[in-house]
């Protein structure tokens, strides 16, 4: 029997490492808001980073087991809410993403994010069989393609997006063949045709502004412009704290949220995103870190699929920025304005955690 949980056993570095992330969020949130009527939008966001960091420990006291094995019913439950929402949501801005709890809303997809990485995590825990099989992968597919679905209704599909390479990382840390890479491969490709159909007017044409980015710069492109114009323009080191033109006179839209790179690029320099993205890559490393030292399957399972998603939403927001990608709507992670995602990022971290304290009980 191991001894009991030390608070020595929790892993301080990698909160600090999220809190050093978030606290940056917080002072480009005040910078971005200060001469417009958002203005105090940051004192939210620094109540939620305190929420979420309580959030965290007590995740991190949590054994990640007991979590796992409510993962059924969890599910269950995620993917009721979010038909829920589809039949009697509240619409707001023309979607329905928001749960209301008396004085505060509550993104449901953000949790479902964190419930797919625990069905992923499950599905393999105690499997040892030694390559993935089109069982499996029909089986994931139809696990986490549900929730995404519905997520992609609402619509969210820049979220929806987000489940994939949760998905993709489980498959592949669990083992499986090139022939199958191969062929998922030339389906994806395949169902692209489809999947365009599917799109909404808005969402054909952010795609053909990634195709077509010098068309249109003052309407469909004009995001994508004014935010590699702010990065550009901040040079080597930055214009400084509340002097970033782009932000400041609102030619970045929602530079507190989803473009809050570019705004910190702006403002900040290369020096400042350097430092950021290196703070993205030391959290990662930790958690692959933890990952190669869990004490067991379901643990390491956990930290590869937290990496992933967080890895592929640094990512995709920053290359949104600067015209690599399309624009989808995927926050940065600790850095962007909403409680939402704060929560589902830190509890992740907190469940992270308690895998490498376990190292230390078990």
């Amino acid at each position: 029997m191991g001894r009991p949980l030390r608070t020595s056993d929790i892993d301080w570095f990698l909160l600090g490492l999220a809190l050093a992330i978030a606290a940056i969020g917080v002072v480009e949130i005040y910078s971005a808001t200060l001469h417009s009527p958002l203005a105090g939008l940051y004192k939210k966001q620094i109540y939620w980073v305190i929420l979420s960091c309580g959030l965290a420990l007590v995740a991190s006291r949590l054994d990640y087991h007991m979590i796992l094995e409510q993962t059924p019913w969890l599910y269950g439950v995620s993917v009721l809410m979010l038909a829920g929402l589809l039949a009697a949501g509240h619409r707001i801005a023309g979607t329905r993403r928001w749960l209301q709890l008396g004085f505060m809303s509550f993104q449901v997809s953000e949790i479902v994010k964190l419930i797919i990485i625990l069905v992923v995590t499950a599905y393999f825990a105690d499997r040892r069989t030694k390559a993935v099989t089109w069982g499996d992968l029909v089986k994931l597919g139809i696990l986490a393609g549900i929730p995404a679905a519905l997520v992609a209704l609402e619509p969210d599909l820049g979220t929806a997006l987000t489940f994939i390479p949760i998905v993709a990382a489980g498959i592949l840390f669990a083992g499986i063949r090139w022939q199958h890479v191969a062929l998922l491969c030339l389906m994806g490709i395949l169902a692209l045709p489809v999947g365009y159909h599917f799109l909404r007017p808005y969402q054909r044409e952010r795609l053909m502004t990634f195709i077509h980015p010098t068309q249109n710069t003052q309407t469909s492109s004009y995001q994508v412009t004014q935010t590699k114009i702010a990065i550009g323009s901040g040079g080597f080191w930055g214009k400084g704290l509340g002097n970033g033109m782009q932000s400041r006179l609102g030619f970045i839209p929602v530079a507190r949220a989803d473009s809050i790179f570019a705004a910190f690029a702006e403002e900040q320099g290369f020096v400042g995103t350097v430092l950021v993205l290196l703070l993205y890559f030391a959290l990662l490393l930790r958690l692959l870190d933890g990952a190669q030292t869990a004490p067991d399957r379901a643990g390491a399972f956990l930290m590869i699929c937290l990496a992933a998603v967080l890895f592929f939403q640094v990512v995709i927001n920053t290359g949104m920025m600067i015209g690599v990608f399309p624009i989808t709507g995927i926050p940065l992670p600790l850095m962007s304005q909403g409680g939402s995602s704060l929560l589902f990022t830190f509890f992740g971290l907190g469940l992270a955690m308690s895998v490498k304290a376990r190292r230390y009980v078990n």
